[in-house]
């Protein structure tokens, strides 16, 4: 499990097509504090740590991810030199700053729109019709592996909906959301404790 607050930001230094894909990440994380098994999520995609190498604040990490995690995933996010939010997965005693994320993408959203918004930047988001029903004003969702509240939903006529993210100036430095722009494409968890609430109200309808 993850919380969402993003720790550091990777740059992928290697892609290597193997039985899955090994992608290698160079981070500012101390490789003596991460285990071999030890699981990272990655723009919201939970991975495990097969290969570890460097220095303090200068880490390679190697992940294995399999053709159903790329289909899955925003087209183009496992190439060399993308940058990719990173945390380490939550350990007992640690603070939950954000809410609980599985990093299991659900879907991909795509930015329709981002502007100016007082020093911060809104961000508007269009995800599918399939999981728009999740998507609550004041609830939360994960972009990109990044925990966020959602502002506002604007339900659309063929099912999807757009909803509103405000990205605060601290946000968008220390994560890859400052580099967002309209038409691109960002992975997207839904907020489990939604899924269930979901559930609960089919069983009862």
């Amino acid at each position: 499990m993850f919380t969402g607050i993003v720790t550091a930001i990777g740059t992928i230094e290697s892609v290597e097509t193997r039985r899955d894909t090994r992608v290698t990440v160079a981070c500012p994380f101390d490789p003596a504090t991460i285990d071999i098994g030890a699981s990272i999520a990655c723009s919201g995609v939970c991975l495990t740590v097969v290969e570890l190498a460097g220095e303090a604040g200068a880490a390679r990490i190697g992940f294995d991810v399999s053709g159903e995690t790329i289909r899955r995933t925003v087209p183009g996010m496992w190439a060399e030199g993308r940058k990719l939010n990173l945390e380490p997965a939550l350990r007992l005693g640690d603070e939950l700053g954000g809410h609980l994320v599985t990093g299991h993408v659900d879907t991909v959203g795509q930015v329709v729109a981002v502007r100016d918004a007082g020093g911060s930047t809104m961000l508007a988001i269009r995800i599918g019709r399939e999981f728009a029903p999740f998507v609550a004003e004041k609830g939360s969702i994960t972009v990109d592996g990044v925990s966020l509240t959602v502002n506002d939903v604007r339900d659309r006529t063929d099912g999807t909906c757009d909803f509103a993210l405000n990205i605060i100036p601290h946000t968008g430095e220390v994560t890859t959301l400052g580099d967002l722009s309209e038409g691109d494409t960002v992975n997207l968890e839904i907020d489990v404790l939604a899924r269930y609430l979901k559930r609960m109200q089919s069983l009862q309808g």
